[in-house]
């Protein structure tokens, strides 16, 4: 029977500290970012580092500091543009906070949704960030174990948990607004639908805004947040009566709505003119180029971080203002877009 080989010690930080000629306090500066140290000190520790292999206990490390300095996510789809941009900037933000930012993706599914946050719970992260498909998602494995929770991506006021979000009321009203000012006398819609069947705010700013200009309102669809849907709805649209302009809900409908219409020859912005809503990269590159309703996700992924870290500063329930991005497919001239 073979013997195993003798462990190999494990370097510590004091050890670190003997070879880099430094404190062991001047070791933590350095591996936790916590105070500034002269490049050549830094350099030296980094160096002894290197040659021991060291690696800081992040067990105890977290036992030391009550905190995990990490955060999570949990998001419906992260191959959607939307949700990769905005996880994207709360990790920027998380990383000037000294956090680490942990993503969890559901599939759209309240059950998965409960399982990750379960699962924070169970890592006892220092805060979650939920960007829920329900209008009262369920975080009681949060309040057990008293982890903050922010809810992002949300336009609701009665959950009583803090929450951060854009108006998506009047960001329709902007999609109708610029329609109308082309000229556009009957503007049709693709509205999403939330997994608990909540109406989505945008579906009641068209309605609104189409009504207080004194349009006609054009067919509204019901299709899913993404690609598909909109082809879906781009197919039914073009077979039909189609009305001058559309505005989707989202930036992946109005792509797929661009993708139906080419293939049945209905020309844009001629034939119909199109508006989506997000602000995601890719409405830049379909043709023609996207206008786009876009959220200001950079604003939110700080507001969100701020009211999980620091409690809740301002309003409880936060909602953003979107702005319009124009492009050629709304009947812009190109060099407004």
């Amino acid at each position: 029977m073979s013997k195993r080989a003798p462990a190999k010690p494990v370097a510590t930080r004091n050890d670190v500290a003997r070879l880099a000629k430094v404190s062991p306090a001047v070791v933590s500066y350095v591996v936790n970012r916590s105070k500034s140290v002269s490049p050549e000190t830094e350099e030296r520790v980094r160096k002894a580092i290197e040659m021991l292999g060291y690696r800081p206990n992040s067990t105890a490390r977290s036992l030391r500091l009550g905190s995990t300095e990490t955060l999570g996510m949990v998001v419906p789809d992260t191959t959607n543009p939307y949700f990769a941009a905005l996880a994207h900037e709360v990790e920027l933000v998380a990383r000037e906070r000294g956090y680490d930012l942990l993503v969890s993706n559901t599939g759209g599914s309240t059950a998965m949704e409960r399982h990750h946050v379960e699962r924070y719970s169970m890592r006892r992260v220092d805060g979650v960030l939920l960007c829920s498909t329900t209008s009262e998602p369920d975080a009681r494995a949060l309040d057990l174990v008293d982890i903050p929770l922010v809810l992002l991506n949300h336009f609701g006021t009665g959950t009583g948990v803090p929450s951060v979000g854009v108006n998506l009321y009047h960001g329709a009203q902007l999609a109708v607004e610029h329609l109308a000012s082309h000229g556009h006398r009957r503007i049709g819609m693709v509205a999403g639908v939330t997994s608990d069947g909540r109406q989505d705010a945008r579906k009641d700013g068209w309605f609104d805004a189409v009504r207080a200009l004194g349009l006609e309102h054009g067919p509204c669809l019901t299709m899913p947040f993404n690609t598909e849907g909109g082809y879906e709805a781009g197919k039914l649209l073009a077979s039909s009566e189609l009305p001058s302009a559309i505005f989707a809900s989202s930036d992946r409908q109005a792509i797929g709505l661009v993708h139906a219409f080419h293939e049945a020859g209905v020309a844009m912005p001629e034939d119909v003119a199109v508006i989506g809503f997000d602000g995601s990269n890719e409405c830049a590159y379909t043709w023609p180029p996207l206008t786009t309703v876009a959220q200001p996700i950079s604003e939110m992924a700080k507001a969100a971080v701020a009211k999980l870290l620091d409690g809740t500063p301002g309003a409880m329930h936060q909602l953003l203002e979107a702005k319009l991005v124009i492009r050629r497919s709304c009947g812009c001239s190109p060099h407004l877009a």
